[in-house]
């Protein structure tokens, strides 16, 4: 048996014993950050990750789930892809990246990198169930979901599936060829009445460690207008980096690697206002969670 077949089969309970299940998971985790976005490219699972390991470093307990079937960097980005995952008897232990910092992927349940999931709509909502309910999150200031791009059975199963509080960041680059994608987003958003966030831009111009020069590589101010045009707020502005590249492909963090930088400066303060954001994290919990069923 594959790791993607037993994963998919250990979730035989019941339609309210499931319902139980992901209601108790959910309601000891204070807050649930669904990261988002309109576009592959953009860098939103460099941003989930850092926007993981950013409260984690200041002592929150986080989470980190990997919903990207598909394209599952997480493992890669926090140099985790050898992981293997345990289990209590009864639930999924994630790993422990790092002090307070819990990660489940699909990526842990892939046994040859070459490996594709052709999987139907039913069968992912089914796996993000599982990765919601089986798994043993525990208690957890923060958990949060990397999507894939677009807003297709992942994001819209995530939105159904978390529960409140919960909130979107939605990531795009300032060019408008990205903004028109992510404004479909934001858009998805809203009808899958997922709370958002904000707008954060990535790859906001460039500084030539050299000689100092700023450069507007993919245009400027692209997600800042956007933020604006759908009254949305406009979560600031993360520069292009090649040291973000090194560390991704080194399997390090640039809030680790180099904390003096603007990258690193920009997640730690997009953190912190996050967290001050009382108007996110004061939802009401609807009456009920739906755990079952195929994607609206």
């Amino acid at each position: 048996m594959s790791h993607h077949e037993h994963l998919v089969s250990i979730g035989s309970d019941p339609k309210e014993q499931e319902d139980r299940k992901l209601r108790e998971r959910m309601a000891r985790i204070r807050r649930r950050l669904v990261v988002v976005s309109g576009k592959g490219g953009v860098g939103k699972s460099t941003a989930a990750a850092n926007l993981a390991v950013a409260p984690s470093s200041v002592g929150h307990r986080v989470g980190l789930l990997d919903v990207d079937i598909h394209g599952p960097s997480i493992p890669k980005i926090l140099g985790c892809e050898g992981a293997s995952l345990d289990s209590d008897g009864e639930s999924i232990l994630p790993a422990m990246v790092r002090d307070r910092l819990a990660l489940m992927s699909i990526g842990f349940l892939i046994g040859n990198k070459t490996d594709a999931f052709i999987w139907r709509g039913p069968m992912r909502f089914k796996v993000i169930q599982q990765f919601l309910s089986d798994v043993a999150w525990g208690d957890l200031d923060y958990l949060v979901v990397d999507c894939p791009p677009g807003t297709g059975d992942e994001p819209l199963s995530v939105a159904q599936l978390v529960g409140r509080p919960a909130a979107a960041v939605v990531v795009t680059t300032p060019q408008e060829l990205a903004v028109a994608d992510v404004r479909r987003c934001l858009n998805f958003c809203q009808k899958a009445d997922l709370a958002i966030a904000g707008v954060l831009e990535n790859m906001s111009g460039y500084v030539c460690p050299q000689c100092g020069v700023h450069s507007d590589l993919f245009g400027a101010g692209g997600g800042q207008r956007l933020a604006e045009e759908m009254s949305v707020p406009f979560l600031g502005r993360i520069p292009i980096d090649p040291r973000v590249v090194g560390c991704g492909d080194a399997g390090t963090c640039i809030l680790d690697a180099h904390p003096d930088s603007q990258a690193a400066e920009g997640y730690l303060a997009l953190a912190r206002s996050l967290h001050g954001r009382e108007e996110l994290w004061n939802q009401a919990e609807p009456a009920a969670v739906a755990s079952s069923g195929t994607p609206r």
